[in-house]
């Protein structure tokens, strides 16, 4: 999966956490704190979007990236990694 789909996974989330967040585009530069997404919001974001993309993964691991850009990043070398193992 590339990174601007996992980016877009991760919009979707936010607004479903965040319905303020309906009408306005997303894109990776974004940042979720920045968009009034508090400690909560954030982690039921990072939830869901981890188990969209079936990846288990604890939540403290997430925390480095400052935006959905950083976080996506991360998110499709997890996969990436995931990959490599099984194959």
């Amino acid at each position: 999966m590339d990174q601007q789909a996992i980016v877009d996974i991760i919009a979707g989330h936010a607004r479903e956490v965040l319905p303020d967040l309906a009408a306005k585009p997303l894109g990776a530069a974004d940042s979720l704190r920045e968009l009034g997404a508090n400690s909560i919001d954030r982690a039921e974001i990072l939830m869901l979007t981890t188990a969209t993309l079936a990846l288990r993964v604890p939540l403290v691991a997430l925390s480095q990236p400052r935006n959905i850009g950083e976080l996506a990043e991360l998110l499709a070398r997890l996969l990436a990694e995931r990959s490599e193992r099984v194959a």
